[in-house]
């Protein structure tokens, strides 16, 4: 599974919606933000790991962010998502992993709270882990995770370019038939806007019928959800579909997780509202949302004068606390950058994913030439 020459989406000269993006293009851009992995494969049956979040360099628990969760599909194991809702607060970096290794990795994150200097007396924290379920290709019920995963990606986390594709918590998941994972995108509104950042990370193994800037990609590839329904009339009247057009990878269930970040001062409200537009950014690649699909997005603030900070809450007590916040007027171009990073973001993840074997199976990469030829032909690609 080594990493091909593969392009990112704005390097094959694919310009995704109108807004500017961040020198990276990344989650990164938004400043504070660092991004850790650690992929696990092992023989023939181990695709697997795990990807970290962390809004800021302190002690997140000390100094928590804003935060919010929108379910767009409740079918998955998001824990730590109901005190989000409660108190529009995150206090932990953000894990992404698979399916059935969420609550060991959640013990792994309180093992690394708890032992921050200044949280000797801690005794409740809200670790915040999501899931994709990676068993296509991943001996998923042996729960490769370990704890010394979990730390090595928090303690790796860096700023700067993030590694995409087949990595992390991306290693064994599957996007629109083709092999998925991790990928980033950021928008950053000009001057008179804000100049603010959103960035964006996806974790991608969900399926439909992928579209590029409206092209129809995945139609045209003759690779999309309820295709052999679609064509059983043709297969009673002689058609056989062969075995590698029905690969089983196609099926469109599995989940995806989208993690938004901005320096933006918004409040949890406002958080909840930028995740809701994800979605958004998530149908334009043709998504189907189906039944089996949990789909999540996960936001926050890095803006300083919004941070919760346990020593000021302690001594104000119950006096108010002034935060200058962004007024609902002004929530609509953020909104746009969100719909385009998450978009982009996950373009981003299929582009540079690479195939992959895995329990017997062959998920194979995106095919770039004949995704290109497609969008030429669809004039939805730039002139190079």
């Amino acid at each position: 599974m080594a990493q091909e020459n593969r392009p990112r989406v704005r390097e094959a000269g694919i310009i995704v919606g109108i807004l500017p993006t961040g020198p990276l293009n990344a989650i990164t851009d938004v400043v504070g933000v660092a991004v850790g992995h650690t992929t696990i494969v092992r023989g023939d049956d181990v695709r697997t790991g795990v990807t970290a979040i962390l809004p800021h360099a302190g002690n997140i628990f000390r100094e928590k962010v804003p935060g919010a969760v929108f379910v767009g599909n409740g079918f998955g194991k998001l824990i730590g998502s109901t005190q989000v809702d409660e108190l529009g607060e995150i206090e932990t970096p953000i894990i992404l992993t698979s399916t059935l290794s969420v609550p060991r990795v959640a013990d792994a994150v309180l093992d690394y709270i708890l032992a921050l200097p200044g949280n000797q007396d801690v005794q409740s924290v809200n670790p915040l882990v999501a899931e994709t379920n990676d068993g296509l290709l991943n001996d998923v019920r042996g729960r490769h995770v370990a704890r010394e995963d979990v730390l090595a990606a928090i303690r790796h986390a860096r700023s700067g370019p993030v590694e995409e594709g087949a990595v992390g918590a991306g290693t064994g998941t599957v996007a629109f038939g083709f092999k998925g994972g991790i990928g980033t995108a950021s928008r950053r509104l000009p001057p008179d806007l804000g100049g603010y950042t959103v960035g964006v990370l996806v974790q991608t193994n969900f399926g439909g019928v992928l579209t590029i800037n409206g092209a129809p990609v995945g139609r045209e590839l003759g690779r999309y959800y309820l295709r052999d329904e679609l064509q059983k009339s043709m297969r009673h009247q002689g058609r056989k579909t062969s075995a590698d057009e029905r690969a089983p990878e196609e099926v469109a269930d599995g989940s995806v997780i989208i993690v938004i970040a901005t320096d933006a001062p918004v409040d949890a409200r406002n958080l909840r509202r930028m995740a809701a537009r994800a979605m958004m950014g998530l149908a334009r690649t043709g998504a189907a949302g189906t039944n089996g699909s949990g789909d999540y997005a996960i936001a926050f603030s890095t803006a300083p004068e919004v941070r919760v900070r346990l020593d000021q809450v302690r001594a104000a007590r119950y006096s108010p606390l002034a935060t200058k916040l962004l007024s609902n007027e002004a929530m609509s171009p953020l909104f746009l950058a969100v719909i385009e990073a998450t978009e982009e973001a996950i373009y981003n993840s299929l582009f540079r994913a690479t195939t992959t074997r895995g329990r017997g199976r062959i998920v194979e990469a995106l095919p770039i030439e004949r995704t290109l030829e497609i969008l030429r032909r669809h004039g939805a690609i730039n002139a190079r």
